[in-house]
């Protein structure tokens, strides 16, 4: 399969001064303001305006995190992560795919979502797993029931841990969501705690997911305002976008209440699925993935690329570059884990794929001359938006258009160089 050259995308500017005036608003009411001065209105006397910084960038970091690996009974794992839009990168990972011991056969995969900072998410993917071991359940005889209450006790022991170390260090805000695998000989056991996801795929199909904790879910809400919380803005408190996190302490202080009765609670939701020969693949994200994308374009998707890329890294990069495509403004992590019955790599597929890139090719080489006839300045969104409304056979289930648009741009790019007016013999020469 031909790889294409990665372009550079740029945020249009007026979605920019959108993003940061709308920040700037909606932190100026949280702050208990009327959203800033009238137009024409200035400051009081004495009274300076509060510059807040953007918690997002002019350009986004492209940089991308990939790993991947084995091990021996046939699962294979990749892990992707970029920081994108985001002023700094907030989500950890943690990737075992051998528990060790008596456990060798147990695998462990988990995604952590940091909000206001990345403190409390860097420390509960160094510890979540030890404290979900060292609790009583988790054993060679593989009990459903124990195990989901080791993973829930787990969670619960790292929220006490974190508490006493946040004050200790004078961690004042900041939490994390956490979505995890643990994956036995017989079972695939979820956990999740907020709005990342966990998906899986049986042939070819959705099989299971994971639900998101959210404020305005009736059964969280009802918590929320038991605590004495509100929900507003689909927030707790107007502020909070998750329901269930490690950390966020200020929202677990409501006397006579037990941890998983506060307004934002550490308690996971932990769902127990038998493992199958059917079984394709495993997805772990956040929510910078599921913001854009549903659970079956991205099954349709993942399906697709296993059969016309080398490296699972590979396909982790392409569905990051998809959601960036598509519009994420977050940070975006991915792990992708597949079981033996996964998609293989197809010599058909791979041969589809040449014929869509050299379709694409073409079409954007058309598009190029069609706007130089027409005596307009070809740019490179010009062609995106021609291409767009044009009827492309064969593209990526799940992807679209957006999921090929780094073939669409070198494609655009070697037009350019080929229309580049030639330079005569001797011209600026000495």
């Amino acid at each position: 399969m031909r790889t294409s050259r990665k372009g550079s995308v740029e945020m249009p500017a007026f979605v920019r001064q959108l993003v940061k005036e709308t920040e700037k608003r909606v932190s100026s009411f949280f702050k208990g303001g009327r959203g800033g001065a009238a137009e024409g209105e200035q400051p009081g006397d004495g009274e300076k305006e509060e510059v807040i910084p953007s918690p997002y960038l002019d350009r986004p970091v492209l940089d991308k995190l990939t790993e991947e690996g084995c091990v021996r009974w046939g699962l294979t794992y990749a892990l992707g992560s970029m920081q994108g839009w985001r002023a700094n990168m907030e989500d950890f990972h943690n990737c075992v795919p051998q528990l060790g011991g008596d456990l060798a056969d147990w695998s462990f995969f988990a995604v952590f979502d940091g909000h206001a900072g990345s403190t409390v998410a860097q420390y509960c993917s160094q510890h979540l797993l030890g404290h979900i071991l060292a609790a009583d359940g988790i054993a060679a005889d593989d009990n459903p029931e124990k195990v989901r209450g080791a993973i829930i006790d787990g969670f619960m022991q790292t929220d006490r841990h974190l508490h006493s170390v946040a004050r200790r260090e004078g961690w004042e805000r900041g939490g994390t969501t956490v979505v995890a695998a643990l994956i036995s000989p017989y079972y695939i056991y979820f956990a999740n705690c907020g709005d990342s996801r966990a998906m899986l795929c049986r042939s070819g199909q959705v099989c299971f997911s994971t639900e998101d904790h959210k404020p305005f879910s009736p059964l969280e809400k009802e918590r929320i305002e038991s605590a004495g919380g509100t929900v507003s803005l689909q927030r707790i408190n107007g502020s909070l976008a998750v329901s269930r996190a490690l950390g966020d302490f200020s929202y677990k202080g409501a006397e006579n209440r037990t941890p998983c009765q506060q307004m934002v609670s550490p308690e996971p939701e932990v769902c127990v699925v038998e493992r199958s020969p059917a079984d394709e693949f495993l997805v772990l994200a956040c929510d910078g993935v599921w913001d854009t994308i549903s659970n079956e374009e991205l099954c349709a998707f993942i399906h697709n690329r296993l059969r016309v890329c080398n490296e699972l890294r590979d396909v982790c990069a392409q569905v990051i570059d998809l959601c960036l495509y598509k519009g994420s403004l977050d940070n975006i992590s991915i792990i992708l884990i597949c079981f033996p019955g996964a998609p293989q790599l197809s010599a058909d597929a791979l041969h589809q794929e040449a014929e869509l890139e050299d379709l694409l090719e073409a079409k954007v080489a058309e598009i190029y001359e069609e706007l130089c006839s027409a005596g307009e300045e070809p740019d490179l969104l010009s062609v995106l938006t021609v291409l767009a409304s044009t009827v492309i056979p064969g593209l990526p289930p799940g992807g679209g258009i957006q999921s090929k648009r780094n073939c669409i741009i070198s494609a655009y790019y070697q037009q350019r160089d080929t229309h580049k007016p030639a330079v005569p013999n001797g011209l600026g020469s000495s």
